[in-house]
């Protein structure tokens, strides 16, 4: 017993250590890859392999990830102006203009603008909902509290709220909550996220003494 408590522990400590390793290592092959985009006679490998007169090209690991910053930089800083918000957006038309391309493109650009959006309260607070129905609760995440119309059908306060798939939180459902039944958690989103993909063994811990604290409608099931 006490020997696989120790393969246990050693385990523990390798593997997500292990797995970190390994996802930064593919971020960083994946964004040297942008080195691609230099015509090769002047890629920094080539030109540190004249000066140095080596063999082969110097391989220098991560430089891809400075390229791709100043890429990205780049691009933020053209399309924020009137040329790059008319070309950006003559390419957006073409992309919607082809069949099946324009459903991905568009799912996929309307859930980066609520990821990366600093304005209003997308994906700020963690809910908690009962879905799929009275009595199951869910982790969702708050997406809208003005919604013109539907607010005004329901003829009450209600709140957008997004119920993400496991393991994968990119995938889910849109669910209007009334705001009374909706409970806001102290957990961050990226803890929230590490629930979601871990199909609920990762837990946060709360900070609070939960001892007698309990969500809305529970407080009359507590034994």
């Amino acid at each position: 017993m006490r020997l696989r408590r120790y393969l246990v522990a050693g385990l523990l400590v390798w593997i997500p250590l292990g797995i970190t390793i390994l996802l930064i290592r593919f971020a960083i092959d994946l964004m040297d890859r942008s080195l691609g985009l230099i015509p090769q006679r002047y890629q920094p490998g080539i030109l540190l392999q004249e000066l140095f007169g080596t063999e082969a090209p110097v391989v220098i690991p991560g430089l891809g990830v400075i390229l791709t910053f100043a890429i990205l930089l780049l691009t933020g800083v053209l399309a924020a102006n009137f040329v790059g918000r008319a070309f950006v957006g003559g390419g957006e038309r073409l992309m919607n203009r082809i069949p099946v391309v324009r459903s991905i493109y568009s799912a996929a650009k309307n859930f980066a603008e609520i990821l990366f959006s600093d304005s209003g309260a997308a994906f700020k607070n963690v809910l908690l909902v009962e879905y799929p129905r009275k009595g199951i609760y869910s982790l969702a995440f708050q997406t809208s509290s003005e919604l013109g119309e539907v607010q005004g059908r329901t003829g009450e306060p209600v709140v957008g709220c997004f119920v993400p798939t496991t393991p994968n939180p990119t995938s889910g459902f849109i669910i209007m909550v009334p705001k009374k039944d909706v409970v806001v958690l102290d957990m961050e989103v990226d803890e929230a996220l590490k629930m979601i993909i871990s199909l609920g063994v990762v837990v946060p811990r709360w900070q609070k003494d939960p001892s007698g604290e309990l969500p809305p409608g529970l407080e009359e099931q507590a034994p």
